[in-house]
């Protein structure tokens, strides 16, 4: 294990223990910071999308101008 995951596996617990309404402040406070937030979504939608096929980078944009955009 890597200390990254270490150092996460500690947060992660002491999260876990926590009362749901100090987990729910927590979300809150997590949720309300602009940057957190923006990584996040970013995560959600790389994991969302993880086992769609890739393509080079000449290829989307030769696609993309076909489209108008």
């Amino acid at each position: 294990m890597t200390t990254v995951e270490a150092t996460s596996e500690v947060f992660f617990t002491a999260f876990r223990a926590l009362p749901k309404k100090t987990r729910e402040a927590v979300v809150e406070k997590i949720l309300s910071d602009k940057e957190i937030l923006e990584d996040l979504i970013d995560t959600v939608i790389i994991e969302q999308r993880r086992k769609e096929p890739s393509r080079n980078l000449n290829e989307y944009l030769v696609h993309r101008r076909k489209k108008g955009k």
